[in-house]
């Protein structure tokens, strides 16, 4: 559900008309709802408590919606943060999140990151091969530190979703072949600066059938059998995200976050392991959306192009996975509809919002809302074309605030110079 609602023919967010809101803000704009976030996270949070999971760390992945102020509401909750970068990780702690509720994602760790991680104490750091094993061990053992690791298997698991968010199949570059988590493990317990005390897992993204989960659940309980068999202390069972939405709010019905937490209690409520949750799409997408004004239509002999400011430089997922988004009209209309595509003023033909999409033929300045834009929208924005990034805006009840402003053309070039053989 989410708290994006028609009164008197307006849409609002929670109390705040967006109508005002975009003749205050400008558009396009992305703006996000507390109090959607709030029973997301609330939702998953009372499914695993509810199934007996009491030691339970939902750690909310950074990378869907970056944002300080979503990352500091969750904080609020009680919510750790999953991490893939040394700027996720200063972005984390800035909101209010706990060193020790942080776990470090990601193939590519460097150096810098994994110092950082250490003087910071995190959680643990979730490894994907053994050459990263070898380099966190090396730098951990240069600051005196010991590493909590988590090694990342891939279960080798088809999770039914879209091949670019699918992570857990042989092919895909995340984690350590299945077949060689045992060797990896004992090559990590004789390292004296790690502590493998964690399984992690994580298969994709955007997935809509618990099947997969089940498959890959019941390796993950085999192996820390095997593990313990072998003498290894694990503790803590790190089963990644992935759970699905619903982007065409009428016509999908996602996994149900009980069922998804019955089947967890169901393989590993009797492990003594704490289970680490990294949700980010399952708790932020239908808590944003993107806020569009209709620059002109235009009418072709093939197609009709429904021309809006907003365009994939804001929203990349359309033209970067054919994603699918609701568009609806943020004014109520009677008008009768046609075919429009929805697309943006880039200069690009893969350019689009939505194709194909019922609605009337909408005079300029017309306003549109973009549903299910709050993960890995603003976060893959770009610059392309020279277009400042859109704003966000966190709402609560009837007040907003912006919570990243747009930048000015001046800002956008701040960093950059004409060699001084240009100038002379």
């Amino acid at each position: 559900m989410d708290h994006f609602e028609y009164r008197d023919g307006v849409l609002h967010a929670e109390g705040v008309n967006l109508v005002e809101l975009a003749d205050t803000i400008a558009t396009p704009f992305y703006c996000y709802s507390t109090a959607t976030l709030q029973h997301h996270y609330s939702v998953l949070q009372n499914a695993c408590k509810q199934v007996g999971l009491t030691d339970t760390l939902i750690c909310y992945s950074v990378k869907a919606n970056s944002n300080l102020g979503v990352i500091a509401t969750l904080a609020q909750l009680g919510a750790g943060a999953d991490i893939v970068s040394l700027g996720e990780l200063h972005r984390a702690q800035t909101a209010g999140i706990a060193p020790e509720k942080i776990v470090f994602s990601g193939v590519g760790k460097t150096d810098a990151e994994m110092a950082a991680g250490l003087e910071a104490d995190i959680q643990q750091f979730n490894v994907e091969s053994l050459a990263e094993l070898d380099q966190l061990a090396s730098i951990a053992d240069r600051l005196g530190k010991k590493a909590r690791v988590a090694l990342r298997v891939n279960p080798d698991v088809d999770a039914g979703t879209h091949e670019k968010i699918s992570t857990g199949k042989a092919e895909n570059k995340f984690g350590i072949a299945w077949e060689d988590a045992e060797h990896a493990y004992a090559h990590a317990a004789a390292l004296p600066s790690l502590d493998p005390c964690a399984i992690d897992i994580h298969i994709g993204s955007q997935i809509t059938d618990l099947a997969p989960f089940k498959t890959a659940f019941e390796k993950t309980a085999d192996l820390l059998a095997r593990l313990r068999a072998a003498g290894l202390t694990i503790t803590q069972l790190d089963l990644g995200g992935g759970l699905g939405v619903p982007y065409q709010r009428n016509n999908e019905t996602p996994p149900d976050p009980l069922a998804y937490a019955r089947l967890i209690a169901e393989n590993f409520g009797d492990s003594g392991c704490r289970i680490v949750l990294e949700p980010g799409r399952l708790i932020t997408a239908n808590a944003g959306i993107l806020v569009t004004r209709v620059i002109r239509s235009k009418r072709g002999q093939a197609k009709n192009f429904m021309i809006v400011d907003a365009a994939m430089t804001e929203l990349l997922r359309p033209t970067l996975y054919g994603a699918y988004h609701d568009i609806d009209l943020v004014q109520e209309s009677n008008a009768s509809t046609s075919m429009w595509d929805v697309v943006g003023p880039a200069c690009e033909s893969g350019d689009f919002l939505g194709l194909e999409r019922n609605l009337p033929e909408l005079e300029p300045g017309a306003l549109l809302a973009v549903f299910s834009a709050g993960a890995y929208g603003a976060v893959l924005g770009s610059s392309y074309n020279t277009r400042p990034a859109a704003p966000e805006v966190l709402v609560d009840g009837t007040r907003h605030d912006v919570v990243r402003a747009r930048p000015s053309y001046q800002d956008m070039l701040t960093g950059e110079k004409i060699p001084d053989w240009l100038t002379d």
